[in-house]
């Protein structure tokens, strides 16, 4: 409404004024009146000039004295930009910090929210752990009633003992009668148990230990090849005892405890290098009897290899004894088997020994020893590559020590 009335104003204010420099332009024309001495005609245009003039000084004064925003339009505008530009850089900035700000809120929430769902989780395990809390209380107090009983147990045990050690006393006395009765029934046992033995031994097919069958299975193998191979090793069992005994004996009646059995593949699946394997009887079997056999696992591994050195030994011939060269030979051929066992041969269960030898190579060394008199040398070389099953054949060289 302010500015309505103000420029009302103006509008008259300079109508009056445009009117009253009229008139006096006009009577100053009429009256040819001269200013500065010019024409009457210029003098006419001067004062219409500044007529206007006053006119746009009288409205801008009116206006810069009646509007700050005026008198700022028209003397502060520069310093009107300068803060405008001023203040839109801290708003530009105060933008940019409310959308930091916005951003951190939103991780604030985020956190917040993930605080809520921890708390959430918290909570449940609280809950979780006063259950079992409880939970425990209760065990602990039925702990707590079992111990009670316990006490009241061991008591009535201790009294039982009590009775129990007098009992014990009275059947000390009872046991040293029986003892004595004992004794004379052991006696009778003994005579009996020799009776049963003379009877069976006079029957018995197969010794305790004897080996039934013996080969090398590879090891590290599915247990299904493992299996199978010893179920071959059982069939030349069976082979072995048909062909020995002359009996029908088959798989089926090589009879392995299945612990036993079972132990042993695992063990030769489980290793990596080769076994040996030897199936022995398990006892004094008569004829007619099923096999009841036990299995030997050994590892195996080339214990000498083609033309290795086994052993030498020095001995001296006189003609103090007729059969010395006999029992040299023999001697030596014993300390052979003693060192191939100790380097890793097995030896058969009831023989103890680890070679074969037949008579033809027997009495080639025996011939060949004989004739020599003094100190001589005997010497052992394996003939071939042998492993642990064996068995160790030999080439014996003999020779005279010269001094």
């Amino acid at each position: 409404m302010y500015g309505v009335v103000l420029i009302v104003s103006l509008i008259v204010t300079g109508g009056v004024i445009a009117f009253i420099g009229d008139r006096l332009g006009t009577k100053i024309g009429k009256k040819r009146l001269s200013i500065f001495g010019l024409r009457p005609r210029y003098t006419s245009i001067i004062i219409t000039i500044l007529t206007g003039a006053f006119i746009t000084t009288l409205t801008f004064g009116a206006l810069a004295a009646t509007s700050e925003n005026v008198r700022t339009a028209l003397f502060g505008m520069e310093q009107l930009k300068q803060e405008m530009a001023t203040r839109a850089e801290e708003l530009s900035n105060t933008t940019k910090l409310l959308a930091d700000v916005e951003r951190e809120q939103e991780e604030t929430n985020e956190k917040l929210a993930k605080s809520k769902v921890e708390m959430e989780k918290l909570r449940q395990e609280q809950a979780e752990l006063e259950a079992e809390s409880e939970k425990l209380k209760a065990g602990n107090a039925e702990l707590a009633e079992a111990n009670e009983n316990l006490k009241a147990q061991a008591e009535e045990l201790q009294a039982q003992n009590e009775t129990i050690a007098k009992e014990n006393n009275s059947l000390t006395e009872k046991n040293t009668e029986l003892s004595k009765n004992n004794a004379d029934l052991e006696k009778r046992a003994e005579v009996l148990q020799t009776g049963l033995i003379t009877m069976r031994e006079g029957d018995i097919m197969i010794r305790a230990n004897e080996v039934l069958a013996s080969g090398v299975i590879r090891g590290g193998r599915t247990k299904a090849e493992v299996e199978a191979d010893f179920a071959a090793l059982a069939n030349l069992a069976s082979r072995n005892i048909s062909a020995q005994y002359g009996v029908n004996i088959t798989d089926s009646d090589i009879w392995i405890y299945p612990p036993e059995y079972e132990a042993a593949v695992q063990e030769i699946v489980n290793r990596k290098e080769d076994s040996v394997v030897r199936i022995l009887a398990a006892g004094n079997l008569l004829r007619g009897e099923a096999v009841r056999s036990s299995l030997e696992v050994y590892p195996n591994s080339v214990i000498y290899q083609k033309d290795e050195f086994i052993l030498a030994r020095a001995y001296t011939i006189d003609d103090s004894r007729a059969n010395m060269s006999e029992e040299m030979v023999m001697d030596f051929f014993r300390q052979i088997n003693a060192e191939a066992v100790r380097k890793g041969i097995l030896a058969d269960p009831i023989k103890g020994s680890v070679g074969v030898m037949d008579s033809e190579e027997f009495y080639a060394i025996l011939n060949g020893v004989r004739p020599l008199k003094g100190n001589i040398v005997l010497s052992a070389y394996a003939k071939y590559a042998t492993d642990a099953l064996g068995p160790l054949r030999l080439n014996v060289h003999w020779e005279k020590m010269n001094r």
